[in-house]
């Protein structure tokens, strides 16, 4: 697997004004990495809003969060998104965003575990609530680790949102469909006194059957009941 560098930069760029645009993240906030190989991963800088960055801003590490070359400094963040690399040889990006709906989720310590869209169930899976660690710190690379072969989306507790994919695009795509999942159940629970109607098991059974069959990004714990 070998990403051509300009193409990943230019693409980094163009996801960081979509989070920013979307108001998925606000000022500074938020991360975006790439695997480039198995050695070299691109990431975005720290103190630059994604809505404005330029590819020389782009900053390449290795495996071990060392600079290889740009012109800043790697974000504090790469290290956590250096641990799901190294534990998912699957994942080539991960997008790290506080997209509001999901945000007041985490904040509130709510999973999102309800079944009520085919495509939340088919495109995102199960979401689980990853304890709160300082962000930007091993604890919180660590405390990602028991979730990182079964799922594909995760709500930080207190934080916000982590989604990963085997290309940039669809880890981007997982952050827009886990924030338009949140605003509906939100919706949702301020609705006739929060009645919600989920999915039964053999309907949400029946759409993994159909609708993930042959797709390999998809784990053993992808739904849980």
């Amino acid at each position: 697997m070998n990403i051509n560098e300009k193409e990943a930069k230019e693409l980094i760029c163009e996801i960081g004004g979509r989070v920013y645009k979307n108001g998925y993240v606000v000022a500074n906030d938020g991360n975006i990495t790439v695997r480039l190989n198995e050695k070299e991963f691109l990431t975005s800088p720290p103190g630059v809003s994604k809505g404005y960055m330029t590819p020389d801003m782009i900053v390449k590490v290795n495996s071990a969060g060392t600079k290889l070359g740009g012109n800043l400094e790697p974000s504090s963040e790469v290290k956590v998104h250096l641990k799901i690399y190294e534990h998912r040889p699957d994942v080539n990006a991960v997008v790290h965003a506080h997209p509001p709906y999901a945000t007041v989720f985490a904040i509130t310590r709510m999973a999102l575990d309800k079944y009520i869209m085919p495509e939340a169930i088919c495109g995102l899976g199960a979401i689980p609530l990853v304890p709160y660690a300082r962000p930007s710190t091993l604890e919180l690379a660590d405390s990602l680790i028991p979730y990182l072969s079964k799922y594909n989306c995760f709500l930080l507790e207190n934080h916000g949102t982590v989604t990963v994919g085997p290309d940039l695009m669809t880890a981007y795509f997982k952050t827009e469909e886990f924030e338009y999942y949140a605003k509906i159940l939100y919706l949702l629970m301020g609705l006739g006194g929060g009645k919600i109607n989920e999915l039964p098991r053999d309907k949400v059974e029946d759409l993994i059957k159909h609708f993930t069959a042959g797709n390999s990004f998809m784990h053993p714990g992808y739904v849980k009941f």
